[in-house]
């Protein structure tokens, strides 16, 4: 969601705390402002609409001199996008600036407590209240005031806070959304995500909740909430620079899609040694994994498709059975889970806030929860009881490829490790999938080879208003990633529906010239899915044939056929989703629409 940057050091602040805030764009947001701490006050500059605005308000930082200071990206919760209600804010005397990340749930209650006491209030927003609680407590000690605060404030947040009266320090301060510490020799920084500072260091300390960092030019000391100093963890970030960079690519999106195949590759390598799946990550014995009884995955979004890809996969490898929820659903609808249990939860960043609720619920149930997720260090790595990472690299664009690939890469590997150790699979089946899927990257690539063709189709359907998208097992959960990726960069209304439930009353929506996409890789379904196909073509759709290279009866059944090499059908929504990705993707551009930061979307949905 929102995005913090802060620094203090040797150099001019404001233009390192922009340069910061734009690699955290993709984050999401409708306006920006800085504060920067001149050597005799604060000066605070904000802008509503896209980090330029701020750029040329502050002549790219050189109109705001000072070596300290706090920046935020803002995404609008409570008041309206305006330059009022744009980070940072401030008490009354501007001696005190804050940023925050998150939702405060009881600001109400705390507004008309401060009014009752002569406050005054200029913006709309929760945030505002922090910097009038922080006057209020303020007494000298920051730390003091600070901690006083977070005991009166219910929700989540990550702060980012500038005393006047302590002009060499920044602190920092975090519940349930993200917020790291990075450190060198030419100053501090704190930021709401890694690629935010990797320019600047590789060297980084992950918060934890309730914990405070203050920073100075050359020192950073972490203290717990009884106030008591402690000691901190440093970790070396691995990704390179020119990860989180174009590289060349008109957008980040299509850099990602590119990315695929080194992407899975990195996921798949270090876990098959001698020919065989090792997991050293995951923490159990064979017996442990003989005892599960069911699988629960949990997931928002694309991780979501995923986990609907890992029921079918996993119950067929494993049989074990498996239940898939929404992690918004599942921490609401009173879950019972059984007894030998496993909890997957699936983020990519490893902050999401419905999904990091779920793993706690799921961990007071009783169950052991494993983590698959990007970000090392993230707070679902941290708290999961063994965590998987995926190894995407950085992940800029919002609508996600890479991260939703190396998803299912981990899951396949889960389901051939689990079906070894069960003996729901032969040696012979089990080597034949492990052979299948080293040969994903290859396949990946070699689809990849072909996206002039898509790219060519995708322009005809630029002006579209409905597109609708069908497949059955495990090519219906490729659909809805399909949909999701169309509607979310495209903004056309789409659909995936399961190819069965067409005559229970959706194929009702079929009209004329209606653009159907018809996912078909499995061979089981073959004949059911031509079959489908021919209903909805007889009442007027045009048909996009997305197919198995052996699937002759779809191919004479699409009006444009897109075929994916052969591979185990357990791993076709690795390929069948480049094309849907390209699809997407190339929609967008012929729209002309900002691909990489699509409206009232954020990369990262740290609150509810």
């Amino acid at each position: 969601m929102c995005g913090i940057v802060g620094y203090v050091g040797e150099s001019q602040a404001a233009p390192i705390l922009l340069d910061g805030l734009s690699k955290l764009e993709y984050r999401g947001y409708d306006s920006a402002g800085v504060a920067v701490f001149d050597g005799e006050k604060i000066n605070v500059v904000k802008a509503k609409g896209r980090l330029q605005a701020l750029r040329d308000l502050t002549q790219d930082g050189a109109g705001l001199k000072g070596y300290i200071g706090i920046g935020h990206t803002r995404w609008a919760t409570h008041g309206e996008p305006s330059v009022t209600n744009a980070h940072p804010h401030y008490n009354q005397s501007h001696s005190i600036t804050v940023v925050h990340n998150g939702i405060i749930e009881n600001y109400q209650p705390l507004r008309e407590k401060l009014i009752s006491k002569g406050y005054e209030f200029c913006s709309e927003t929760d945030t505002e209240v922090i910097a009038h609680l922080l006057d209020y407590y303020y007494k000298g000690d920051p730390k003091e005031a600070i901690f006083k605060v977070l005991h009166r404030v219910i929700g989540s947040y990550a702060f980012g806070i500038m005393f006047q009266d302590h002009p060499g320090k920044v602190f920092a301060v975090r519940k349930d959304s993200p917020l790291i510490v990075g450190v060198s020799e030419q100053g501090n920084y704190i930021a709401s995500d890694v690629p935010a500072i990797l320019k600047y260091t590789r060297d980084v300390y992950y918060i934890d909740n309730y914990e405070l960092a203050e920073l100075s030019m050359h020192e950073v000391h972490f203290y717990n909430q009884d106030c008591e100093e402690i000691i901190k963890e440093q970790v070396t970030v691995e990704w390179d620079v020119e990860a989180a960079e174009k590289g060349g690519y008109e957008h980040f999106m299509l850099k990602e899609i590119y990315e695929q195949p080194r992407a899975v590759e990195s996921t798949i390598s270090p876990r098959i040694k001698d020919g065989r799946i090792v997991i050293d990550e995951l923490n159990m014995t064979p017996e442990e994994i003989k005892e599960i009884r069911r699988i629960y995955i949990i997931g928002c979004g694309s991780a979501y498709h995923v986990g609907m890809v890992g029921k079918y996969v996993l119950e067929k490898m494993t049989r074990i059975p498996v239940e898939v929820d929404l992690a918004s659903e599942f921490r609401y609808r009173d879950p019972i889970l059984e007894p030998n249990s496993m909890v997957i939860i699936i983020s990519q960043s490893g902050e999401t806030a419905d999904s990091l609720a779920a793993l706690r619920m799921a961990q007071s149930l009783g169950a052991k929860v494993l983590g698959i997720v990007n970000v090392v260090g993230s707070t679902i790595a941290r708290e999961a009881d063994n965590v998987m990472y995926t190894w995407a690299g950085p992940e800029i664009s919002v609508a996600t490829t890479k991260a939703y690939s190396t998803q299912l890469t981990a899951i396949y590997m889960l389901g051939i490790l689990f079906g070894e150790v069960r003996n729901t699979l032969t040696e012979e089946e089990y080597e034949e999938k492990v052979k299948e899927l080293r040969l994903l990257p290859e396949k990946i690539q070699q689809i990849l080879g072909d996206k002039e063709k898509i790219q060519w189709f995708a322009s005809k359907y630029a002006n579209a208003e409905h597109i609708f998208f069908i497949g059955r097992g495990v090519d219906y959960a490729a659909s809805m990633e399909g949909s999701l990726k169309l509607k979310e960069i495209s903004y056309i209304h789409s659909e995936a529906y399961a190819a069965g439930e067409l005559k229970h009353g959706t194929i009702s929506l079929i009209e004329d010239g209606i653009l159907t996409v018809a996912v078909s890789t499995q061979p089981d379904l073959y004949e059911k899915m031509i079959s489908n196909t021919v209903e909805v073509k007889t009442r007027g759709a045009y048909v996009f044939a997305l197919v198995s290279e052996d699937n002759q009866g779809m191919k004479e059944v699409g009006d444009f056929v897109v075929e994916i090499p052969h591979t185990d059908p357990c791993f076709a929504t690795s390929l069948s989703v480049i094309p849907l990705q390209l699809f997407g993707y190339y929609v967008s551009v012929a729209k002309g629409l900002d691909v990489d930061k699509p409206r009232n979307l954020a990369k990262s949905v740290t609150v509810e």
